[in-house]
């Protein structure tokens, strides 16, 4: 059977929580999810899987389209975003229109969210819910057996127009038993990233599942349970990237430093292998400490990202995110000294924060003085604690998001958490914070010194560009 996976283009969308002033990390990710699954497809069945990454081959639909007409693929397995739905439903009927016959399969977080309201999508054959390697194999290799697929955790379809949802997977405890993500099946020198300066970089994740308790976290599909990859299973990924030339990883763990014991086995071995590559993180402030900066820095991780998000300690337990302001500058100022770059995620209009507090955040973010700063504005996400906080008590009015997940119009937009400000005041303020911080002309002269090639000052500068003539 003809498989092929597909990451829709990316034309509308859809409320995105920050205005696009600074893209900080820019460029073009590898889809991840489908190449895990496309490898696990390609280790466990007969079937012949190809990857259409349409973003970053900067496809429209006409070409599509045409790609559909040459393939005739079988199946036709879509990743699905809430933000992206109105393009995966373009995707689907670009795909019907080209080849009826092809069955069409959705996942991700989305699907995940609103089964009943994805499987009722025009065009929409089945569903596979929460992590996809396992349950959309058995899928492929079951297809035509419904008995079968109805005594299979995480699928959703309809036999005979009734809905059939065999209800969630157990999660994928050991993540060493997936084979690594095909990356051969992308092209996979055209993904980038502003802050990789030109070098061939790629995305990885070692560990999947958030223990924190943010009211905002909007990723209910890989559970709370922290499940990480042996240090071993990371390192052998690692060196088959380094045969494909690649050198760059970004690591997209939510908190890559949670197992202290792992993090000293990979940096060891990076060291002890003496690896000419560099890498970067994501994590938080109270997950790190001196050693762990000065042997993370010794393995060349250059970067680390930390979510800091608000500059009182009076907000960060609105927003029960665990850590202090207290904690957040010793850390900074230690990473800073081990010459380890970072780039800090702030947010503004929390739950009941004032105009005095979000100043406060943003003379946070210049004092800590990180390489690169994110800010955002707050948006209950569907699935999020304080959304469906906001539902009970009455401060949302109404169930936008399934709203949405129903009857998805291309002009839709959620709102922001919109208690002290206006929509038109959250994005005043996120244009302050943004040209408070990058508009500086210390700021500006401390990055012309760093820039490494006119390839590397060019992207810089198109990005700066972007926050003077903000509007």
């Amino acid at each position: 059977m003809k498989v092929l996976l597909i990451n829709p283009p990316n034309h509308y969308m859809t409320s995105a929580n920050t205005p696009d002033f600074v893209d900080t990390e820019g460029g073009y990710n590898p889809p991840l999810g489908l190449l895990y699954v496309a490898a696990y497809l390609q280790n466990n069945s007969d079937h012949q899987v190809e990857i259409l990454d349409a973003l970053v081959e900067e496809m429209d639909y006409g070409q599509i389209e045409a790609l559909i007409r040459q393939k005739q693929p079988d199946v036709v397995g879509i990743t699905t975003l809430t933000f992206t739905l109105i393009d995966v439903i373009d995707t689907i009927k670009t795909v019907k229109k080209a080849h009826s016959q092809a069955k069409i399969v959705l996942g991700g977080p989305h699907v995940h969210l609103f089964p009943q309201e994805t499987i009722n999508l025009p065009g929409v054959d089945f569903l596979v819910l929460g992590e996809g390697e396992k349950t959309f194999c058995y899928l492929m290799n079951n297809i035509d057996n419904l008995e079968a697929l109805k005594r299979f955790k995480g699928l959703v379809f309809k036999e005979n127009g009734a809905l059939i949802n065999t209800g969630e997977a157990a999660f994928i405890e050991n993540l060493d038993e997936l084979p690594y993500p095909a990356r051969l099946l992308t092209s996979y020198k055209k993904y980038s990233s502003l802050m990789a300066g030109g070098a061939l970089i790629t995305t990885m994740i070692t560990s999947r599942g958030c223990p924190f308790k943010c009211v905002f976290c909007d990723r209910p599909h890989l559970g709370k349970s922290f499940r990480a990859r042996s240090a071993q299973n990371v390192l052998q990924e690692m060196e088959e990237c380094m045969k494909m030339g690649i050198k760059e990883f970004l690591v997209y763990d939510d908190t890559f430093t949670l197992d202290r014991k792992r993090v000293f086995a990979i940096c060891q071995a990076i060291i002890d292998r003496k690896w000419d590559i560099s890498w970067d993180i994501r994590t938080r402030v109270n997950t790190v400490d001196e050693e762990m900066l000065d042997i993370l820095k010794r393995a060349h991780c250059k970067r680390i990202s930390y979510g800091i998000e608000a500059g009182t300690d009076r907000v960060l337990g609105v927003l029960k995110k665990g850590i202090t302001i207290e904690q957040t500058k010793k850390v900074i100022k230690m990473t800073k000294k081990k010459k380890i770059d970072v780039l800090a995620y702030f947010m503004i209009g929390s739950p009941s924060e004032t105009k005095e507090e979000i100043m406060q955040t943003i003379a946070l973010a210049q004092e800590l003085e990180p390489d690169y700063v994110h800010f955002s504005i707050l948006t209950p996400f569907p699935g999020t604690h304080i959304y469906k906080e906001g539902l009970q008590n009455g401060f949302i009015a109404k169930d936008y998001w399934r709203e949405f997940a129903q009857n998805p119009t291309p002009d839709f937009s959620a709102p922001f958490w919109e208690e002290n400000f206006s929509h038109d005041e959250l994005f005043e303020l996120i244009k302050l914070a943004y040209k408070s911080f990058y508009v500086r002309p210390a700021y500006i002269i401390r990055k012309l010194f760093q820039v490494k090639s006119f390839a590397e000052f060019s992207r810089k500068a198109k990005a700066g560009l972007k926050v003077v003539f903000m509007r």
